[in-house]
């Protein structure tokens, strides 16, 4: 197998569909020998689908730094800062190890925009990457900054949603 260069990928939009495409790209990189380290900012359920699946699988390991309820934009509870602070230490400790082939720093971009984490950090995590790493960073309101950096952005735009037609979230499909 030829050598393989470490990307900057970020998935980021309104539509559903985010975290599913990193785990996508989990499954590949597990397909290939790989490791991967999920970090789940934001998130702090462990009934959520994918953490039941990824006990499952070789060579992946997610850690879910968030409380099991939403964030309130511009007033977190001290447990939602510290949880984000701890996650992005551990993002930064595991991406300098270079231990793992692809890490994905899950809601990344909405803890920056709810202020949890700064952009200067998740910046300084892109440039501490090694070469080999593939690094991926989700969730809504990607910063401008973020996306310049990055090898590449996909935007999910919500076209339709159940939500709107009053099904709430389901097992499987939204957790």
């Amino acid at each position: 197998m030829k050598s393989k260069k470490g990307l900057v990928l970020v998935y980021t939009g309104n539509g559903k569909g985010k975290t599913t495409a990193a785990m996508g790209l989990a499954l590949r990189a597990i397909g290939h020998g790989e490791k991967v380290y999920m970090i789940q900012f934001m998130k702090g359920n462990p009934d959520y689908g994918e953490v039941r699946a990824t006990s499952y699988l070789p060579n992946f390991h997610l850690v879910q730094k968030g409380r099991d309820c939403f964030v309130k934009k511009g007033d977190p509870h001290p447990e939602d800062l510290r949880l984000a602070r701890e996650g992005a230490e551990l993002a930064r400790q595991v991406i300098a190890g270079g231990e793992y082939d692809l890490v994905i720093l899950d809601e990344i971009n909405v803890a920056v925009d709810f202020g949890l984490v700064s952009e200067e950090d998740v910046l300084s995590l892109i440039d501490l990457k090694p070469e080999k790493t593939t690094l991926v960073l989700t969730g809504r309101y990607a910063s401008e900054k973020l996306m310049e950096k990055a090898d590449m952005v996909s935007e999910v735009r919500e076209i339709k949603h159940h939500f709107k037609k009053g099904i709430g979230a389901q097992p499987g499909i939204e957790y």
